[in-house]
């Protein structure tokens, strides 16, 4: 029985009417840390945005935690999402609101009614990135490596069966980027399967793991030492 969270067979990614990786097989199974590293305008992004259904898949076959790419209908977008963590470069915290409001947010928007069950599982998710004592604070008022943490903590709120980490430390320095991917690390330790983008190849040194490179309008497997 496959356990691949994520299968491809000859997939082209297209951004507008341009293909920008062609002929993708790929699969992806439960567990894995996958880094998916290319030059900026190769494609990382766009490969990124199919998975979780701003792009659509026009060419080949695609699953991704159950859903069919290619069939996906409009309405079933929001629940494909709620199997899914994202994570971006940007954090893209709501400002107007505590870190505690803002993953209760997400779980008001994702269906969950029951009070006490939100609280908790608040609670839980902050205290597994090290920010439940940040719980009451507005993002302003944490660090840019903090407010990642939370962006992480939102990520794991529906207990996703992916997540899709997208430049994750692009806005973080050096020290800071080690702290948030030692959480991720912990999170993938623990049977998460994890696809991060990239271009923080000291990362990649220092936390080895199957890696992926787009590459003239391809997607392949490299060697850590050639990357």
């Amino acid at each position: 029985m496959s356990l691949a969270v994520l299968s491809l067979q000859n997939a082209t990614i297209y951004q507008d009417d341009f293909a920008v990786l062609s002929q993708i097989n790929l699969e992806v199974q439960k567990g894995e840390f996958i880094y998916l590293i290319g030059k900026t305008g190769a494609g990382k992004s766009s490969f990124m945005k199919t998975l979780y259904a701003d792009l659509k898949l026009q060419e080949g076959t695609g699953t991704i935690v159950d859903y069919d790419l290619v069939t996906l209908r409009e309405n079933d977008i929001p629940f494909l999402r709620r199997k899914l963590g994202i994570v971006f470069q940007d954090f893209k915290l709501l400002p107007d609101r505590n870190i505690y409001n803002n993953l209760l947010f997400v779980l008001k928007a994702t269906g969950w009614v029951e009070k006490e069950a939100m609280h908790r599982r608040i609670e839980e998710v902050l205290d597994r990135v090290g920010m439940l004592s940040h719980a009451r604070k507005m993002p302003h008022q944490i660090s840019g490596g903090e407010q990642q943490r939370v962006a992480i903590a939102r990520a794991l709120l529906n207990d996703p069966d992916l997540i899709l980490a997208d430049e994750p430390t692009g806005n973080l320095d050096p020290q800071t980027s080690v702290e948030v991917m030692e959480v991720l690390q912990k999170i993938n330790q623990n049977g998460r399967t994890i696809i991060m983008a990239t271009h923080d190849y000291a990362l990649l040194l220092k936390y080895p793991a199957k890696t992926l490179k787009c590459e003239d309008g391809k997607l392949f497997e490299v060697v850590q030492r050639t990357v």
